[in-house]
């Protein structure tokens, strides 16, 4: 069977209608759910403007940033406007507009749906783990579907309206820079108010997590959904752009382009209809166990994802079984290393139960052994990540040059195709932990507490799964986004006379001198991130000893005393906004000064030397931050002494430490890598034509 372009973009939009059409189908359900109690309705409604407060000032320091990298991108690339054709930079600047408006959209979206499904969750809860479950999972579900339909429908749009494939990477860099600092800006809120909540109220108090006594319990609600729902949102659409943007780029360049990009586009089609199926399949079984049910609709996407794609490799002519082997790959090994990540994060597993009994002796053991096991769970993920570019490239090779690198790309699609799912599952953690937060604030009781702090605990496990598989699915996408790289520096070296590039040889001296410096740029932007939640931390902890210090009968919870919640939302709004742009630019700005220096092959070594740094230090961190997180929850649950031994207030300080690593640093990392990658891409000309020692 035949199958044109045209008919391609078609099916695209309609699949994206599709998705949409289920994520409002589920946002209806979930405001079936009614909030009958007003404790509840209160604090939900101070959540929901504390982060609209938040997004709104952050998307308006975002919008300026975004008008005067457009301008440039119109005046310089893909080349200088005076030079070349103006309607090509126009389209680029367009095309970069249009990634961070739908990236912004996506993660709005993301936040009103997590705002409304927490307080649903939280009452429903009062009935049972099962519709509890349902309302977290199928609030996330909305967001998964609404980030998976928008970047399909932005990659198909673009394409289809330019037909370059180069002006994709200006749409791409747009969804990765603002997810950059979305993911950071997010990510140093919500760390932020959680370390400064911890610290005051159960190390020195000794108080509840979500004791409404606590002036920065709803700033600690809020940055759930600003960090870890719309930051991660973005972070997602991202990768999954960059993944497409990559793999169309790379085959554009090939033999038989048509029916490469064609496999790209169906095999992307049909990653967002099998999650549509995996989320209509997430039941809850007899025993209640949320990551059971977790667990098990993601591998259902994965076989329904196989056998659609493999249906279609059979049916459409000229599709490549290579191809689908090294897509099929891809997906394989993520769900491996999501499963590798689950072992050393659950708190059902050794490995945690070991750093748990570890915080007995105190918090010195607490942090080495999760910094040890941290380093060991990163070997897994990165073999993992490497076998599956081996298998690719040695699959698709032999299909004729540029195939192998093609192969690694459609790895990267592979892996990235159960997005949907992923985020779903992502976006489920934060609902259900705002829901155990305001069971407490509501006084729903301890049976209603303990139901939601079973849904939180699972939110926990898979959302290290996830940030584990996106961070492996990152690994793939920004190796084929190097191919990417090569093949846009190629055209640029051929236009200006020179020879191409084929590979970058480890003992060339200017190749050294990028991989020394792009392994160096991962740690000092993780460094300024943690940096950042460490200064705003500190500002917040002084000002909840203020109010406990000056507010009569706070202290002691009297009736009709509250906080002065908004004092610490608008410090870790304050303080956020000002900590996301340097690390962001520091990253850029050295990508450029780079291949100023060194030119193309320069920036080739730094790309590989950031690649492979940033990996183990996403890996680590997120896997560590994960393990301190449930190890703590293991002993709240009454192992080790339980809440308020030495056990727990050394695991508290060890998640107080592995909340910026696994919330802030970590997972940004993977954007970092992808914007760094992008920006080389598309300064290939200027890195070919000048730099000072090449």
């Amino acid at each position: 069977m035949t199958v044109s372009l045209t008919t391609i973009y078609s099916l695209s939009f309609l699949v994206m209608s599709v998705a949409f059409a289920a994520a409002c189908f589920l946002y209806r359900w979930v405001l079936r759910y009614k909030v009958q109690n007003r404790e509840i309705a209160e604090v939900a409604r101070l959540i929901r403007e504390g982060a609209n407060t938040f997004m709104r000032r952050e998307y308006k320091i975002l919008a300026l940033f975004a008008a005067v990298v457009s301008v440039l991108i119109l005046l310089l690339l893909p080349s200088p406007i005076w030079r070349g054709e103006p309607l090509t930079n126009l389209s680029m600047a367009l095309a970069y507009i249009a990634g961070t408006a739908l990236s912004a959209i996506a993660g709005k979206i993301g936040v009103l749906v997590a705002n409304d499904a927490n307080a649903r969750a939280a009452e429903a809860a009062k009935q049972g783990i099962k519709p509890a479950f349902l309302i977290g999972f199928r609030g996330g579900a909305v967001m998964g579907l609404a980030v998976v339909g928008f970047s399909l429908a932005g990659v198909a749009g673009v394409l289809c309206l330019v037909g370059d494939a180069t002006v994709l990477l200006g749409f791409s860099f747009g969804a990765s820079s603002l997810a950059l600092f979305a993911k950071a800006g997010g990510g140093i809120f919500t760390k932020t108010a959680d370390i400064s909540a911890d610290l005051t109220g159960k190390v020195e108090l000794g108080i509840p997590e979500d004791d409404p006594r606590n002036p920065a319990v709803i700033a600690d609600n809020v940055g759930d959904n600003v960090g870890d729902v719309a930051g991660m949102g973005a972070d997602l659409f991202d990768s999954n752009v960059a993944a497409m943007t990559s793999a169309i780029v790379i085959a554009q360049s090939l033999s038989g382009s048509l029916k490469n990009i064609e496999m790209v586009f169906v095999y992307s089609i049909i990653g967002l209809l099998s999650s549509i199926i995996g989320i209509a399949s997430a039941r809850i079984n007899r025993r209640g166990d949320p990551t059971s049910a977790l667990n098990s609709s993601t591998y259902v996407t994965t076989a329904v994802f196989l056998a659609l794609t493999a249906a279609a490799t059979a049916v459409f002519d000229g599709f490549s079984w290579r191809i689908w082997g090294a897509s099929a790959t891809g997906l394989v090994v993520g769900v491996i290393i999501g499963i590798t990540t689950d072992y050393f994060t659950n708190d059902s597993r050794p490995i945690v139960r070991r750093a748990a009994h570890a915080s007995a002796s105190g918090p010195a053991f607490t942090v080495l052994s999760g910094v040890s096991y941290g380093f060991i769970s990163a070997l897994p993920a990165m073999v993992g990540i490497a076998l599956s570019a081996l298998v690719a490239y040695n699959l698709c090779a032999p299909m004729g040059d540029g195939y192998a690198i093609f192969g690694i790309a459609m790895s990267a699609v592979g892996m990235l195709s159960i997005v949907g799912m992923i985020i779903s599952n992502d976006a489920y953690g934060p609902i259900v932990d705002n829901a155990r937060g305001l069971a407490e604030i509501g006084g729903l009781g301890e049976e209603t507490i303990q139901v939601a702090d079973s849904l939180d605990s699972a939110g926990n496990t898979v959302k290290a799964v996830t940030k584990g598989f996106s961070i492996g699915a990152a690994g793939l996408t920004v190796i084929s986004l190097l191919g990417a790289f090569m093949s846009e520096v190629n055209t640029a070296l051929a236009a200006a006379g020179k020879a191409p590039i084929s590979g970058f040889d480890l003992m060339d001296p200017v190749v050294f001198f990028g991989i020394l410096i792009g392994a160096a740029i991962p740690a000092v932007f993780s460094a300024m991130l943690i940096l950042g939640v460490d200064r705003n931390a500190q500002r917040m902890v002084s000002e909840i000893h203020r109010q406990f210090d000056s507010i009569p009968g706070l202290r002691e919870g009297e009736p009709g005393v509250k906080p002065e919640y908004d004092r610490c939302i608008d410090i870790a709004t304050t303080g956020a906004l000002r900590e996301l742009i340097p690390a962001g630019l520091v990253t850029i700005l050295a990508t450029i000064v780079v291949g100023l220096v060194g030119g193309a092959s320069a920036v080739g070594g730094f790309l590989v030397g950031n690649i492979v740094s940033g990996l183990l230090l996403a890996l680590f961190m997120s896997n560590s931050g994960g393990l301190w997180d449930n190890s703590k929850k293991y002993i709240e649950a009454g192992a080790e002494g339980g809440k308020g031994s030495q056990a727990h207030h050394a695991a508290v300080i060890g998640d107080t430490v592995g909340d910026p690593f696994k919330d802030t640093a970590g997972p940004s990392i993977n954007t970092q890598i992808t914007v760094v990658s992008l920006v080389a891409s598309l300064l290939s000309g200027l890195f070919a034509s000048f730099s000072l020692f090449v």
